[in-house]
């Protein structure tokens, strides 16, 4: 069934507000998430945090097996913490790297990734390699395979990027990765929540995600998938009395599964609103809600091609709700401005979110509208109307 769009505006308070085309930011919630969140804080006020905790149980452990559905994985196999980076750094940190080793990325490889990467390479010498894109501007996976050899110890990939609306070929990358045995590590902060994500299908190893953009989760909460059989092997970069046991004065010992790389102080209420966005999203369909997003950003992407002065600069083969765009002779954080005080949303990405990327393409910075299943055909209207206004 398509996605029903008169329910999702009516269950989205925030659209009377805002055009809101910056999910890829922070999605508007709906109000079954909003108020498990509030609820759960106001319980916190009424009776206290620990004993909240312990009395919503249930509700906190349920985030584990929602976002283990959402995965296709086990529940065992989901660490929640504070944000994607987070979950992101515990499992790159837990790889071992000595000198001549090599992780495989790509040219739309996000800053935050980036700058791990080459602090393991300072400290351990290990090389960092940039696989090139193919002619649609997506991660070629025949240059991958060309470059994979038995040096090579990580691969680690941005399945959605910051920028440019390009869905990376996270399934073709995976087939290879597991010819090899070589380890995958797939950044979804952009794509879970706007399209389905199995990671059985995809083949990776470890996955980090966050709740705040297309889940439309509450901000503080991210979670990390770790396969079974790759837990092990990764040592967690930092421990405390949850993820580990103090067995000895002189031993300790690791949570046995992926609750290792969590911590014990936590956001319980956006735990809760985690797993409630994600029985959201569920209840849905990720497939309708990514053919609601695609047959939206689809249709932004025509019409701000029309306009005269306005590229539009999205790349790859598959495209999602992320669309990116200049307009000639003005700045695009001065857009993002003019278009605030209008209450429409956008925001902006520069170089020094994926500089390889952005220097390969000539551009210092780009306006990014990131679009919804929530949002209308008739907020395309109007957003295409305020940027022929920008660009006259």
């Amino acid at each position: 069934m398509a996605v029903n769009l008169v329910e999702a505006r009516q269950d989205t308070p925030g659209v009377t507000n805002v055009l809101h085309f910056n999910n890829a930011g922070a999605a508007l919630m709906p109000r079954p998430v909003t108020k498990s969140v509030v609820d759960h804080i106001q319980l916190e006020a009424e009776i206290g945090g620990y004993e909240a905790a312990e009395r919503q149980h249930a509700k906190l452990e349920h985030a584990y097996a929602a976002t283990a559905r959402l995965l296709n994985c086990a529940p065992d196999e989901i660490a929640i913490v504070e944000n994607a980076t987070r979950a992101w750094d515990m499992a790159f940190y837990g790889f071992k790297f000595a000198a001549g080793d090599r992780i495989l990325t790509a040219v739309a490889e996000y800053a935050s990734n980036f700058l791990s990467y080459l602090q393991v390479a300072k400290r351990t010498g290990c090389k960092i390699e940039v696989v090139p894109n193919d002619e649609t501007g997506q991660l070629s996976l025949g240059a991958l395979e060309r470059m994979m050899d038995k040096r090579v110890k990580l691969i680690s990939v941005t399945h959605v990027p910051t920028n440019g609306g390009l869905v990376n070929p996270a399934v073709g990358v995976g087939r290879i990765a597991k010819t090899w045995d070589v380890p995958f590590l797939l950044d979804a902060c952009q794509s879970v929540g706007q399209m389905p994500l199995d990671v059985e299908a995809i083949g990776c190893d470890a996955l980090s995600a966050t709740s705040r953009k297309y889940l439309r989760g509450p901000r503080g909460i991210g979670f990390l998938y770790v396969r079974r059989s790759l837990l092990e092997r990764l040592e967690p970069p930092m421990i405390d009395l949850h993820a580990a046991r103090w067995i000895a004065t002189d031993r300790y010992e690791l949570c046995r599964d992926a609750r290792r790389f969590e911590n014990w102080e936590c956001n319980f209420a956006g735990k809760i609103g985690l797993g409630v966005a994600i029985d959201y999203a569920l209840a849905i369909g990720l497939d309708e809600i990514y053919a609601r997003v695609t047959t939206v950003s689809t249709l932004l992407r025509e019409r701000l091609a029309d306009i005269p002065r306005v590229a539009v600069r999205d790349v790859g083969a598959e495209r999602c709700g992320i669309v990116t765009f200049t307009v000639e002779g003005r700045d695009p954080v001065e857009i993002k401005h003019v278009l605030a005080a209008k209450r429409v949303n956008v925001t902006t990405s520069t170089r020094l979110s994926t500089r390889l990327d952005m220097e390969a393409r000539g551009l210092e910075s780009i306006v990014r509208a990131s679009v919804h299943y929530y949002n209308s055909e008739e907020e395309v209207e109007r957003f295409v109307g305020e940027i022929r206004s920008i660009a006259a």
